[in-house]
C-alpha cells in the first residue's frame, strides 16, 4: 500500500471560499483529515515572527532550575496548568513515561466564574520570571483557539459535516495551551523510552507549532514511520478521538510519537476542545459530554492523577 504525502495547505486558500485556489484547499483538507489525520497549513494569521516569540518565551521557562520551576508543578495542583517535570505523563500504558517536559495553560476566566471549580478550566499557573511570560501566552492563545475554530470549521465543511453545528459548541473551548521541551534523548533510553510515546490526541483539532527541530513521527496506514517537521510560520495539523468519535470516522485520529534524538526540540501544540457540556456523541447513541471523554484520558495519562482514577 502506498501512503499518499501529507497535504500542503493554503490555509487563507481554504478559508475563503473566493479564493481562486478554495477548492484545490478544499479536496487537500478532506484528503488530510479523512484519510491521512495530518495536514499541515501555511499563509496563517499567525506569523513566523509571533511563532518564534512564543517558543522563545517558553524556551526562557524550561532553562530555568527544576527547583524553580517546581513552584508551578501541576502535580501539586490536581489539575493540568502549570509545568509538568519530566516523566509526569504517561501516553502510552506499555512505555515508560515521557521524559520530556511541558507547561499548560488554558481560557483566563474571571475570578468566580464557577467553570473555573472544573479542572478543565482551573485557574492559570502563571511563573514570574522569564518577564512577560503569561502576557505573550495570553495573547497567543487568544489568537490561537480564534484560528483553530476557523480552520475546524473549514475541515469540517471539506468532509461533509456541517462546520457551523460544531462551531457552536466551541464557545468556552476546554482548549489547552502546551510548550513541550524534548531534550537530547537521554543516554541509556531503550525500546520503552520516548520523548512522547506513540498515542493519538484525545480532543479535536491540535495546532502544533515547532521551533523546526525534526522529531514528530506518524504512522501510516500502509505500516511505518513518516518523519514531519515544520518551520515556525507553517502549522502541523491532526486530529484527536473525540472528533474522530463525534463526526463518526469521517475525520481520523492518527497516532504519532517523538523518539527523540541528538538535538533539544520546543514545540507548542493547541489542543482545541468544544465547551464543557457539548455532546460530543454521534447522532443515535446515548450522550457523552466532553469533559468526561477529556478527564477520563487525562486521568490516563497524568501520572500525579493515575492512582486518583484508579480508586474511582
Amino acid at each position: 500500500m502506498t501512503n499518499p504525502p501529507i497535504p500542503q495547505i493554503d490555509a487563507a486558500a481554504l478559508l475563503d471560499s473566493s479564493h481562486a485556489d478554495h477548492g484545490k484547499a478544499v479536496a487537500a483538507a478532506r484528503l488530510g483529515a479523512s484519510d491521512i489525520g495530518f495536514m499541515t497549513v501555511h499563509n496563517t494569521p499567525l506569523s513566523a515572527d509571533r511563532v518564534t516569540q512564543v517558543i522563545a518565551a517558553y524556551r526562557a521557562f524550561f532553562a530555568l532550575p527544576a527547583a524553580q520551576k517546581a513552584q508551578w508543578d501541576m502535580a501539586a495542583t490536581g489539575s493540568n496548568r502549570g509545568w509538568g517535570a519530566p516523566g509526569s505523563e504517561q501516553v502510552n500504558p506499555d512505555a515508560n513515561p515521557d521524559y520530556k517536559q511541558v507547561f499548560d495553560c488554558g481560557l483566563t476566566l474571571p475570578p468566580g466564574d464557577p467553570l473555573t471549580a472544573l479542572p478543565a478550566y482551573a485557574p492559570n499557573l502563571w511563573p514570574d520570571t522569564p518577564p512577560g511570560f503569561a502576557a505573550v501566552l495570553q495573547a497567543y492563545y487568544v489568537d490561537a483557539t480564534a484560528f483553530a475554530r476557523d480552520l475546524l470549521v473549514a475541515v469540517l465543511n471539506a468532509v461533509g459535516e456541517d462546520g457551523a453545528f460544531f462551531a457552536d459548541r466551541f464557545t468556552r473551548p476546554m482548549a489547552l495551551l502546551r510548550g513541550n521541551y524534548y531534550p537530547e534523548r537521554p543516554a541509556g533510553a531503550g525500546a520503552k523510552d520516548f520523548g512522547i510515546a506513540t498515542h493519538t490526541d484525545y480532543g479535536c483539532l491540535t495546532l502544533l507549532t515547532t521551533d523546526g527541530t525534526p522529531g514528530l513521527e506518524v504512522r501510516r496506514r500502509g505500516g511505518g514511520w513518516t518523519a514531519l517537521s515544520a518551520q515556525p510560520g507553517t502549522f502541523v495539523i491532526n486530529f484527536g478521538e473525540m472528533l474522530e468519535i463525534w463526526t463518526t470516522g469521517r475525520i481520523v485520529a492518527t497516532p504519532h510519537r517523538v523518539v527523540g534524538g541528538s538535538e533539544e526540540r520546543i514545540s507548542v501544540p493547541l489542543f482545541f476542545n468544544p465547551d464543557h457540556d457539548a455532546n460530543v456523541a454521534p447522532a443515535g447513541v446515548p450522550p457523552v459530554l466532553a469533559i468526561d471523554h477529556l478527564q477520563r484520558r487525562f486521568d490516563q495519562t497524568y501520572v500525579h492523577l493515575q492512582k486518583g482514577s484508579a480508586a474511582r
